[in-house]
């Protein structure tokens, strides 16, 4: 069900040069209405002309007054993402999730340490989309850690947050 007091968010990926296309959890929805996919090199300047969500750890979590507002996602590996975030002009609404969250990519660096919260940018954008009233189950339909990944979130909404996953519990 869909909040009809919101259309679903529009969503601009901004795509890091070097990220792996063929290993990239957003590639099936390029070409999908509702997405924009912009590439990005170190050194661009990126100008948003109206505030957009960023989902990002450590930030503040979601809340019912962040739906209708556009989302940003910055599609890389971790270590490029402070460079990305530096090259975007405009305002920028920092969230993230709610704790507990865990990502069901098998994460392989050898060179650099994730974030333990982090997400791939595909369960970042349906959770956000989950969490600001548009279920998209749709959006997973590609992506090869789908069960798990539902799995995952299943205590986030049994506990009564079903209705309003929003809410603090």
């Amino acid at each position: 069900m869909s909040d009809a007091a919101h259309p679903r968010p529009e969503v601009l990926i901004l795509r890091h040069y070097k990220e792996k296309r063929k290993k990239c959890s957003l590639e099936p929805l390029v070409g999908r209405p509702g997405f924009v996919f912009v590439p990005w090199r170190p050194g661009q300047l990126v100008e948003l002309e109206v505030p957009h969500i960023l989902l990002e750890v450590g930030a503040p979590p979601l809340a019912p007054s962040d739906a209708g507002q556009p989302l940003l996602l910055l599609d890389s590996t971790w270590r490029y993402l402070p460079s990305m975030r530096a090259a975007v002009r405009g305002e920028l609404i920092p969230r993230s999730f709610p704790p507990g969250v865990r990502t069901a990519y098998p994460r392989t660096s050898k060179l650099f340490d994730d974030p333990e919260t982090g997400l791939a940018s595909i369960e970042a954008l349906y959770l956000a989309f989950l969490l600001l009233g548009h279920p998209d189950e749709s959006l997973l339909e590609a992506y090869r850690w789908k069960d798990a990944f539902l799995r995952s979130l299943e205590p986030l909404l049994q506990d009564g947050s079903q209705n309003d996953p929003l809410q603090p519990r």
